[in-house]
């Protein structure tokens, strides 16, 4: 699973949910982001083979940022990111069994969009870190959104 997390607003910008995850998926992710975020100037991550490959190393060098990767066994410089891994773990991932990887995806999805715009936190004065945020309507609400014009 990969979890890309805005650092100031504590947004969650991303979870992408795969059996295995490669550095090119990693460079979709972040460039679907960089289209629609514009390009920060660092990323930080862990020294995972997906994060320290040579393809994503360059890709992101090519776009302007500039890797910060933390020290290995040293969670606590990627807090944010680690703090939100553990929240998703405790609110949803330890009561749930997935059947499917399309049914973890939806499901995931769905507690993203609840954190992003619901769910209060408390470095935030108790806001979610997002409740304005644009957040691309599932595929129902297209059709709804397509019927009313």
């Amino acid at each position: 699973m990969l979890c890309i997390i805005d650092e100031f607003s504590r947004e969650s910008l991303a979870i992408r949910v795969a059996r295995k995850l490669k550095a090119t998926d990693v460079i979709e992710a972040l460039c679907e982001l960089f289209v629609s975020r514009g390009i920060p100037a660092h990323i930080r991550s862990d020294n995972g083979p997906e994060f320290v490959a040579e393809a994503l190393r360059d890709w992101i060098a090519t776009v302007g940022a500039m890797t910060a990767y933390i020290e290995p066994g040293s969670p606590w410089e990627n807090g944010y990111c680690e703090s939100f891994n553990g929240k998703l773990r405790d609110e949803l991932l330890n009561g749930e069994i997935f059947y499917t990887l399309k049914e973890a995806q939806t499901v995931i999805e769905s507690w993203r969009r609840h954190y992003n715009t619901v769910r209060p936190h408390s470095s935030l004065g108790y806001r979610p870190p997002a409740p304005e945020a644009l957040v691309w309507p599932a595929p129902k609400e297209i059709v709804k959104m397509q019927s009313l014009n």
